[in-house]
């Protein structure tokens, strides 16, 4: 699973990967959330998930090599992609703390 997070200002950007590399190390976790309330939260303890700078943000990729594992991913990505579909706000956090949130 891979997640993109962008931003269109130079220092945003800047803010978000250096707040993505100093965080990236604890547990990933996305919320969807709509008009507040929250529609669906996967917490990726059963991924190991990297970050990388792009030109714009970082790309947070989580992968598994057990098979189980790579399933539950599999869920939890298509959900995420259902509620952001959907008109749903997807929150990206390392270790409880938000570091990204946007929508498609």
């Amino acid at each position: 699973m891979k997640i993109h997070c962008s931003c269109d200002d130079d220092v945003a950007c800047a803010t978000l990967q250096n707040l993505c590399k100093m965080m990236c190390d604890g547990m990933c976790s996305c919320c969807c959330t709509m008009n507040g309330m929250t529609m669906c939260q996967c917490n990726m303890a059963m991924a190991m998930c990297k970050c990388e700078y792009t030109a714009d943000g970082v790309c947070v990729t989580c992968t598994s090599g057990d098979k189980d594992c790579c399933a539950m991913i599999q869920a939890c990505c298509d959900c995420m992609c259902a509620c952001m579909e959907a008109g749903c706000t997807c929150c990206l956090c390392f270790n409880n703390s938000p570091v990204c949130c946007g929508t498609c």
